[in-house]
C-alpha cells in the first residue's frame, strides 16, 4: 500500500511508527512537512520517502493522512484539490474540530473523506481512535483505515455527532487517568514508599484494570464487588471515594470539557 502523510508532527509520527511496527515493510510511506527537518527525520527514522510538496504526496499515494494543524488544513486542501481528483485519493483527516462538512466544503471536486480522531496513547500503540466518513467512501476504504488505525491501538466507527464527546472521553481522558495514577502514587509516597515504586504499581494496576474491563464480560461494578471483601480495606476505600464525590468530580470534568468544546 502507498500511504502518504502531509504533516510529520507527533501524531503522524506515532501512526507511521505503528504501521512500521505492525505491518510489512512493503508499505511505501511518503511524507512532507513544511518544516524540512521533520520530513528528513521521518525519512531517517521510518524509511519514508520525502516529497517536495503536498501535491507530490498525493500523486504518489493511494491514501493520504492530513496531519496538519486545523488552522491550515483549508489551504492544504485547496493546493491538492485537482491532484486528489486526478488520482482518486482517499483522504484521512486527523485535524481536530474540522467536520466532514467543512472538509468537503474546502474542495471543488467530489472526494473520499474519512475523519479520524486518535488520542495521545497512539505513541505507545494503545490509542482509541474513532472515525466517520462521507458518502463517497467505500467499504474497502473503511477496511483500509481500520487496518491502519489498528496499528496504533483500537478503532471504532462512530457517528460524527458524538465526536465532541469522544474528544473529551478519549482525548481528555488520558489526562484524567494520568492524574488518578499520579494521585495514587503520591498517596504511596505519603505513606512511606518511594515515588518510582509507587508510580509503577499505580500505573500497572490501572493498565491491568482497564484490560480486565475490555476483556471480561463483567460490568465494572461487578468487578468492584469482586475485589471488595466484607469489612475489608477495599470497601473502606471505595466508600471513602464515594463520600468525597469521586464519581461526581469525573462527571463534572467531562461536562466542563464538553462545554468548553462547544464554545471553541
Amino acid at each position: 500500500m502507498k500511504i502518504g502523510f502531509i504533516g510529520c508532527g507527533n501524531m503522524a509520527s506515532a501512526i507511521i511508527s505503528g504501521i512500521r511496527n505492525k505491518r510489512s515493510d512493503s508499505d511505501e510511506i511518503y511524507v512532507y512537512d513544511v518544516y524540512e527537518p521533520s520530513t528528513l527525520n521521518a525519512r531517517k527514522e521510518f524509511n519514508a520517502f520525502p516529497c517536495c510538496d503536498e501535491t507530490d504526496v498525493v500523486n504518489k499515494s493511494d491514501i493520504v493522512f492530513l496531519a496538519v494543524k486545523p488552522n491550515v488544513i483549508a489551504s492544504v486542501l485547496e493546493k491538492i484539490d485537482s491532484s486528489v481528483k486526478e488520482n482518486n485519493t482517499l483522504l484521512i483527516s486527523i485535524a481536530a474540530g474540522k467536520t466532514l462538512e467543512f472538509l468537503t466544503g474546502c474542495m471543488k471536486n467530489e472526494c473520499r473523506f474519512i475523519r479520524v480522531m486518535p488520542n495521545i496513547n497512539a505513541k505507545v500503540g494503545e490509542a482509541i481512535s474513532a472515525y466517520c466518513f462521507n458518502e463517497y467512501v467505500t467499504d474497502e476504504d473503511k477496511n483500509s483505515v481500520e487496518e491502519l488505525l489498528n496499528c496504533i491501538g483500537k478503532v471504532m466507527c462512530l457517528d460524527e455527532s458524538y465526536f465532541p464527546l469522544f474528544g473529551v472521553i478519549g482525548g481528555c481522558g488520558p489526562a484524567f487517568a494520568y492524574m488518578f495514577i499520579d494521585a495514587m502514587a503520591r498517596a504511596g509516597v505519603k505513606n512511606g514508599m518511594k515515588k518510582d515504586d509507587a508510580l509503577k504499581i499505580a500505573a500497572q494496576t490501572v493498565y491491568g484494570s482497564a484490560k480486565m474491563i475490555l476483556e471480561s464480560d463483567e460490568h465494572p461494578w461487578k468487578l468492584i464487588d469482586n475485589v471488595c471483601s466484607p469489612g475489608g480495606t477495599t470497601i473502606e476505600g471505595v466508600t471513602s471515594l464515594q463520600a468525597d464525590g469521586f464519581e461526581s468530580a469525573v462527571h463534572n470534568a467531562v461536562d466542563k470539557a464538553l462545554d468548553k468544546d462547544k464554545r471553541l
